[in-house]
């Protein structure tokens, strides 16, 4: 590491020569709640870096006709009214590379896990335009996150940008995290952006993913609540530009923005206290296009450039399940679909609370492998129609043997789709419990009895060397013979 500095001081003496430089100089007018006000910089412009003269920082956010507003990106106790400020000649970015794997950064790169900082080989500016169309390719290759509902029912891609939405604490972030962890060993490099959340909840996700093993691939950007207003604005650019730096070297990328509610309301403080014309909500007009030029940036690239992917799963937080409200709907609409989370599911016991009437995925069935694809064909509709058949049944109507059959079958259904958080599962698994499901090896149980049956059929699939790529009919007999089914009985079933 000291070579390496020396080198890199050597070649900068090197070329280095005298030349004259002029700066403006500016001077602050006023200072509060991560605001300043500067007078005498008529060549700012937006996103400019700003130096004061206290070893402060801040960004251009805001032009008038005399003054400058600058949202502080570091600020010490010695910046007040009066004090110089100067343009610094160049954006904000971020340092980027490998070595970010493990750490956590807060949004300008700087270490916050006690370690050096990092020895990285890029950088990269963190206002950045999306990839043009023609660098663009169609998500064709899976994101497995582990879960049954998403796995088999609401597929994800790789380059697809899959909303969370629901109220709080109903599973977003597990969501999120199992994600997270069940990209172990499957060649995809992580960031999980933290925005405005409480240290012991930032605490919670970092022992979460080192436990898990998960932090070895992944990068932890973080703006506690406790950071300045521009930091938590800026946090989700910085975790874009670190996934897109990896992204444009060919490899496949997650990022997890938690959340984009606490973001959106970040950006409407800092709006308002810059003096911008409030909109819906006291939201400035301007929010959806800051949310879009973000999500943009997720994508799937073409052979031709790289072909790397990354995959964002921005969490939006709803009140009192009203999907319908302004940023919710502004997110749904830049999305490729949403997962929304059912507080009503949640108290019945129905983990993961995922309502499947209201989740959808637009782009992620051209990335399913065949084999899961066929066997969830109808299985979405089914459980649908199944669920509106039960609640007739609520009236007491007299059903025949059929309709009988059907809602016997959909409730073994819901009872497999439930699972435990930050327990990913195998895909393999996902296609063995369908398999059994769609031929009806699971019909003579009672829903109280599925739980041994699925934990039997995973202990078996973990051993058997099965893949997605065996013959059908090879996985139906394997499942017979783990489930003691009588040959005679297979036929029939």
């Amino acid at each position: 590491m000291n070579d390496s500095l020396l080198a890199r001081r050597e070649n900068w003496l090197k070329q280095y020569h005298l030349q004259l430089r002029m700066h403006q100089q500016g001077r602050v007018v006023s200072v509060g709640d991560g605001i300043a006000w500067v007078a005498g910089l008529p060549t700012a412009a937006m996103d400019d870096l700003l130096d004061f003269a206290d070893g402060s920082r801040g960004l251009v956010f805001d032009l008038t006709n005399d003054l400058v507003g600058a949202i502080l990106l570091e600020e010490t106790p010695g910046l007040t009214a009066g004090a110089t400020a100067r343009l610094q000649g160049k954006p904000l970015g971020v340092a980027v590379g490998d070595a970010l794997l493990g750490r956590i950064i807060d949004p300008l790169g700087n270490p916050l896990d006690g370690g050096d900082t990092p020895e990285c080989s890029g950088w990269q500016p963190l206002e950045k335009r999306a990839p043009s169309i023609v660098a663009r390719d169609f998500v064709s290759q899976p994101l497995y996150t582990g879960s049954k509902v998403l796995d088999t029912l609401i597929p994800i891609g790789r380059g697809q940008r899959q909303l969370l939405v629901g109220d709080e604490g109903l599973g977003r972030s597990s969501l999120a995290l199992d994600t997270v962890i069940n990209q172990c060993e499957q060649g995809v490099y992580c960031v999980y952006v933290l925005i405005g959340q409480k240290r012991s909840a930032v605490v919670n996700t970092i022992a979460l993913l080192r436990d898990y093993g998960a932090l070895d691939y992944t990068t932890l950007v973080v703006a506690e609540a406790s950071a300045l207003p521009g930091l938590q604005h800026l946090a989700p650019f910085a975790g874009c530009s670190i996934a897109d730096y990896w992204m444009q070297r060919g490899l496949h990328t997650l990022v997890v923005y938690d959340d984009l509610s606490t973001h959106a309301k970040n950006y409407r403080q800092l709006s308002l206290l810059l003096r911008r014309p409030p909109g819906r909500e006291a939201y400035p007009g301007d929010i959806f296009s800051v949310h879009a030029g973000l999500l943009e940036r997720a994508t799937c690239l073409n052979s031709a450039n790289g072909g790397g992917s990354m995959t964002a799963l921005p969490i939006i937080e709803t009140q009192q399940g009203e999907i319908a409200a302004y940023i919710p709907t502004n997110l749904i609409s830049i999305t490729d679909g949403q997962v929304y989370l059912d507080r009503e599911l949640f108290a019945a016991g129905f983990r993961p609370a995922i309502d499947i009437g209201k989740s959808v995925s637009r782009i992620g069935g051209r990335a399913q492998h065949p084999a899961i694809k066929k066997e969830a064909g109808r299985m979405k509709l089914d459980y649908l129609q199944f669920l509106e058949l039960e609640m007739f049944t609520r009236f007491g109507a007299k059903l025949e043997e059929s309709m009988e059959k059907a809602i016997h079958r959909g409730r073994i259904l819901r009872e497999i789709l439930k699972q435990e958080r930050l327990a990913p599962l195998p895909i393999e698994f996902q296609l063995a419990w369908m398999v059994a499901f769609n031929d009806g090896l699971l019909d003579a149980l009672t829903p109280d009895q599925v739980p041994a049956k699925l934990e039997k059929i995973q202990r078996h699939v973990a051993t058997s060397g099965l893949r997605l790529q065996t013959d059908r009919a090879h996985w139906r007999n394997q499942l017979a013979n783990w489930l003691g089914i009588e040959a005679g009985a297979k036929d029939k079933a």
